[in-house]
């Protein structure tokens, strides 16, 4: 079990059925009542982002999500086809639980499966991944000191923002939480 005190970032816990996880947490204390924990939480299996308020001390049952190396094959259609990197077998995932990482991910990338009860619910990136950018306007010359972006398409027809000096052709890090542009590689 696990209080709502204990929640933080990443927490993973069942509550009327659903697998959540907590997006973040803020604890609000109140002056003569208890407190009250207000979280946004992600329902695990569908994906959904909703808030909800807890009384300071409630309990829920907290489950354990395993992770397990794997590589991103291929997709076709709806289903994207991995391989588990310990057994070599291939593990079909639908695609609502790929959707959130299927901008930054390309055919041979490392992730992680996560499982709960040996049943894939989702699937993880590595924090930063480095991709090719196919598309971008030219910068202007000398106008580098302004700090201004461009629009960039990248390998995996994601769109992100990069510095003016960034080029069709250049390898990029992406950081795969935020979608932000990190560095040219």
């Amino acid at each position: 079990m696990i209080e709502t005190n204990d929640f933080r970032a990443g927490t993973a816990f069942e509550m009327d059925g659903k697998l959540l996880t907590v997006v973040n947490v803020e604890h609000i204390k109140l002056a003569r009542a208890g407190a009250v924990i207000k979280a946004k939480l992600r329902n695990i299996r569908d994906g959904a982002i909703f808030e909800q308020s807890f009384r300071s001390g409630d309990k829920y049952k907290a489950v354990r999500i395993e992770k397990s190396a794997a590589s991103y094959l291929y997709s076709d259609g709806d289903i994207f086809h991995f391989m588990d990197s310990t057994s070599f077998e291939q593990i079909p995932v639908d695609r609502g639980m790929v959707v959130d990482v299927t901008p930054f991910m390309k055919e041979g990338n490392e992730v992680n499966l996560l499982k709960y009860q040996d049943s894939v619910i989702g699937v993880e990136l590595p924090i930063t991944v480095e991709l090719e950018v196919t598309d971008s306007d030219p910068g202007l010359k000398g106008d580098t000191v302004s700090g201004t972006t461009k629009p960039a398409r990248l390998e995996t027809g994601a769109s992100v923002h990069v510095p003016l000096f960034v080029n069709p052709g250049d390898k990029i890090r992406i950081d795969t939480r935020t979608g932000a542009y990190m560095e040219r590689v």
